[in-house]
């Protein structure tokens, strides 16, 4: 039951990710976490095997359909703004 329990887990953290990526404004995408969690705690009590791999088939393919084409890249992050403009800040510091 613990191997299910991580991959939920992990279902649930990909699914903030990729709505994050969608609302990267924190304003708009709070009620989308929270429906998002609404729908993982409906089924948190499911005890029949078939039905939770059914469920976790379903929601691998809704996170599929639903991926952005252009993933949000925090700032700091590498690709981001800030992190580029540092890096080449840092690197002609250096000269």
């Amino acid at each position: 039951m613990s191997v299910h329990r991580n991959y939920v887990r992990s279902l649930y953290k990909r699914a903030l990710y990729t709505s994050l990526d969608w609302y990267p404004n924190r304003l708009y995408w709070r009620p989308i976490a929270l429906q998002i969690r609404a729908e993982f705690e409906a089924n948190r009590g499911e005890s029949s095997p078939v039905r939770v791999q059914h469920l976790l088939r379903e929601t691998e393919d809704a996170l599929e359909e639903y991926r952005h084409p252009l993933p949000y890249k925090y700032m700091t992050a590498p690709g981001g703004t800030k992190y580029e403009r540092n890096k080449w800040f840092e690197d002609n510091m250096t000269m």
